[in-house]
């Protein structure tokens, strides 16, 4: 007798592998350069078999969004472990400054794959990818509210943009140090918030 979840479960895994690998490839390489061959490749799938699993490089594009929203949402847990929530954010900008060699190679994420597909005439990806962008942004809302801060919603758009512009300059001058002092400024300017509010 075997096991009937045997091949779920092998199904799921390679899903699984062809979604982080199109994360990863679509952020280093981008969409227009990738191919389906290349995420294979990482996932160590065969080609194909890919085609069971996603039809088109749209579908594997939507993958990736997905498992970067999957990765927010475990960014978020965690730190809303922390009691105090500008340590939350304090957390969350920590964790991009630990993450500054890759930006410096090829930028935020999402926000780069969002820049990317605004480019295409067709689809609506590029709004996808902007949802992504947005539920960290309201993630950083709900913080600034926490903290009894006026304005909550501007200061989450000041936050996240100085993530997205630190980012783009990091990638664009190849210096991960960019991310360590502007990193140190969201910090501090965190820290300032907090002053202002006692």
């Amino acid at each position: 007798m075997t096991d009937s979840k045997a091949p779920r479960a092998r199904a799921a895994d390679k899903r699984r592998r062809l979604t982080a690998a199109a994360a990863r490839v679509l952020h280093e390489q981008g969409v227009e350069r990738t191919t389906l061959a290349d995420i294979a490749r990482v996932a160590d799938v065969p080609v194909g078999n890919l085609y069971y699993y996603f039809k088109t490089k749209d579908d594997l594009v939507r993958a990736a969004l997905s498992e970067h929203s999957r990765h927010l949402d475990e960014l978020t847990v965690r730190l809303d472990e922390l009691p105090d929530p500008l340590d939350r954010l304090k957390g969350l900008v920590e964790g991009w400054i630990e993450r500054r060699d890759t930006a410096a190679r090829h930028g935020c994420p999402t926000g780069t794959l969002a820049a990317e597909l605004d480019k295409r005439a067709e689809g609506t990806l590029d709004a996808e990818a902007g949802a992504v962008i947005r539920r960290l942004l309201d993630w950083a809302g709900v913080q600034f509210h926490a903290a009894g801060l006026a304005d909550p919603d501007g200061l989450a758009l000041t936050l996240v943009s100085g993530y997205q512009g630190m980012s783009l300059m990091a990638n664009a001058l190849r210096d991960p140090e960019v991310m360590t002092r502007e990193g140190a400024r969201l910090l501090s300017w965190l820290d300032s918030l907090r002053t202002a509010g006692s």
